[in-house]
């Protein structure tokens, strides 16, 4: 824990070089997507909302911060894409039971974007990944994410949703899986992500979109990774990822920095009531086991 303590420290060091405007705002009349779906105020007690918006190089940044005013200390929970609804779910569901923060990129800072992947809001260039803009060059993004970690804030628990299957002409592995999106999957491998699958299958690791992330950096041993061990003891399916230089995502910055992390992913299955609420419960059950597992100072304080 002193060495965590060390390495945020050095984190936050140096101020951001842009300043953010931070903003109060009532959640019940926030013109967003994933607010919209949550307009009962019962849902809102005891947490505060602030929209956080900044430049930084080329793009203009809009996050909203959801607190839980009454538990302040807790895990950051991070929803890095705007359209990773059921990821929007699990985090405030998350943040109201452990208490904390949940960061989430909102892309409608771009007219008529909300709901994108992508942060469209840049001066030139290409939209910009959030999930790819943890850059040492650019401190200000990650600083401003990340800055409940110098308040005690612990771990990080990113929580994102995923195309089903895999590219296969990418993978060392199940090359002969029917062809699907991106490298998120268990049966999913190459010289970076190796895969330690579910043995029993068992819900919610009868999908193999359904996975949890365990990185390390690559000198170190597999079960160097945060809640690594355990998390293979308790049969989830585990991508074990392997970290040389950053890609920058959150999960290389993490690694990186000595910051304790978590990333889980499932199944994007749309915005389907029933099925936005079933993702939603596979992320949820990765969270209470890893919590239970891996954070015991972490504790139950809401429902």
């Amino acid at each position: 824990m002193r060495l965590a303590a060390l390495a945020i420290a050095a984190l936050f060091s140096a101020s951001p070089p842009d300043p953010v405007t931070v903003r109060p705002v009532d959640p019940l009349t926030v013109q967003d997507d994933d607010f919209a779906r949550h307009r009962d105020p019962v849902e809102w007690q005891g947490l505060r909302v602030s929209e956080l918006t900044f430049r930084e190089e080329r793009a203009r940044w809009r996050l909203w911060r959801i607190a839980n005013a009454r538990h302040p200390k807790g895990p950051l929970f991070f929803v890095p894409h705007d359209n990773e609804n059921a990821g929007f779910e699990a985090g405030l569901a998350a943040v109201r039971k452990y208490g904390g923060v949940l960061i989430a990129v909102d892309s409608g800072i771009s007219p008529g974007d909300d709901g994108k992947r992508l942060n469209n809001a840049v001066d030139y260039g290409r939209p910009i990944d959030p999930n790819r803009n943890f850059d040492t060059a650019l401190p200000g993004y990650a600083h401003t994410i990340l800055a409940d970690l110098a308040h005690g804030a612990w771990p990080i628990i990113a929580l994102h949703t995923n195309a089903k299957g895999f590219e296969t002409a990418g993978s060392r592995c199940n090359r002969s899986d029917p062809e699907g999106s991106g490298i998120i999957s268990i049966r999913y491998c190459d010289d970076t992500l190796d895969p330690s699958p579910s043995v029993s299958k068992a819900w919610p690791f009868d999908d193999d979109d359904t996975v949890a992330f365990a990185t390390r950096l690559a000198r170190n041993q597999p079960g160097d990774a945060f809640c690594r061990d355990a998390m293979v003891q308790a049969d989830f399916n585990v991508v074990q990822e392997r970290v040389v230089a950053s890609d920058g995502s959150l999960s290389n910055y993490a690694v990186l920095h000595g910051l304790a992390y978590l990333n889980f992913e499932t199944l994007d299955r749309g915005l389907d009531p029933a099925e936005l609420a079933l993702a939603r419960n596979r992320l949820s059950f990765m969270v209470d086991r890893a919590i239970a597992m891996c954070a015991p100072k972490v504790k139950v304080v809401g429902r």
